[in-house]
């Protein structure tokens, strides 16, 4: 993991989605934690696959080259019965994969239930909670929208979180 001369680790979040890829970039500088950028990719169901994959992939190295990354975090998914949407989201996080991979990262793969412990300190929240909470640790004004960008800056900070934890265990903490 780099971080910068400055000593601030930056982190990108990334809630994986072919429709809607959720990113969030936050920094960590002592015990503060700043939101530098948040959004959404979005593709057209109208499109190919392999044009909505490279779209996706496209849209993530902009965000790196603007923000670039100490550190990705990525949603650890989970699904039911919905065979048909598991199948796109896990494609898009092939493509996830893949872009942390190009930069040298292996990704933190973080479980919701992480997700909500690491921001809530419980991982049964309700998403309001979880947003809620995203708002107050980052400084912000209201809650992130849209959902998907929400919940890129709550992967973001339990990135660092889980980071830090794994440090402070090969240190012998």
């Amino acid at each position: 993991m780099q971080r910068s001369n400055s000593g601030i680790l930056r982190a990108l979040g990334i809630d994986p989605g072919l429709g809607t890829l959720g990113y969030g970039v936050v920094s960590q500088s002592g015990n503060d934690l700043i939101c530098e950028a948040y959004g959404v990719i979005r593709t057209s169901a109208k499109l190919s696959l392999s044009a909505r994959l490279s779209r996706l992939y496209d849209g993530l190295r902009a965000v790196a080259k603007e923000f670039p990354p100490g550190m990705v975090a990525v949603e650890k998914l989970f699904f039911g019965r919905n065979v048909t949407t598991a199948e796109m989201v896990w494609q898009a996080r092939g493509v996830v994969l893949l872009f942390a991979a190009q930069l040298g990262f292996e990704p933190y793969e973080i479980k919701p239930s992480e997700v909500k412990l690491a921001v809530c300190g419980y991982g049964g929240a309700e998403k309001a909670q979880v947003q809620g909470m995203v708002a107050q640790l980052l400084g912000l004004e209201k809650n992130p929208s849209p959902d998907d960008a929400a919940d890129a800056l709550a992967i973001a900070i339990a990135g660092i979180a889980v980071r830090s934890y794994d440090r402070n265990i090969m240190k012998g903490y």
